[in-house]
């Protein structure tokens, strides 16, 4: 949950998120127009090798990560809508209560946003959301995945290892001693 922070820490905050926003918006640009020359180059399902562990390989994917629902009637496809609309908006009021001077909670936060905004747009526009990265080892393939699917996992593991640094802080500021 975002800090509650006074007016006054929350006027400064807002400035300081709009470098953040615009982040975001970069991310969803990327994101999108990668999905557009995938959809436009590559032929569904038919891999182009990039390295040995690496092809493009365009699928489009009615679930959620790995695919989970997509084998549903349909209803998943509001359900991640909604559930993504709602994320974002609450990305973008945590971001504007960020503290100025904020480096890793803000990135992290805009990199998540941007991310979830690059696939509401394809699930809004399309009902699926576009993949096309396919990380293998010989015969085992990932989940294809795309740019926004990679910003969210980043933002992500920063956003855990912000929570692991707070806690580490804490734990060296009371001594190393918890106190129930």
């Amino acid at each position: 949950m975002p800090p509650v922070q006074t007016r006054e820490a929350s006027r400064s905050g807002r400035s300081a998120a709009w470098p953040w926003l615009f982040l975001a918006v970069v991310i969803v640009a990327l994101d999108l127009w990668t999905k557009h020359l995938a959809s436009s180059h590559l032929v569904m399902f038919q891999p182009v090798e990039v390295l040995p562990w690496l092809d493009w390989r365009l699928a489009h994917n009615t679930g959620a990560a790995f695919s989970f629902l997509a084998g549903a009637d349909g209803w998943q496809r509001w359900f991640f809508t909604v559930l993504a609309a709602v994320v974002s908006v609450f990305l973008v009021a945590w971001l504007f209560r960020l503290e100025r001077g904020q480096r890793l909670v803000p990135l992290a936060l805009s990199l998540v946003l941007g991310g979830a905004v690059g696939n509401l747009v394809d699930r809004v526009r399309y009902g699926y959301v576009v993949d096309f990265i396919d990380v293998h080892a010989g015969d085992w393939h990932w989940p294809a995945f795309n740019i926004a699917d990679s910003a969210i996992t980043c933002g992500i593991i920063l956003l855990l290892l912000d929570a692991a640094r707070e806690s580490f802080a804490e734990r060296k500021a009371n001594g190393g001693n918890e106190s129930a």
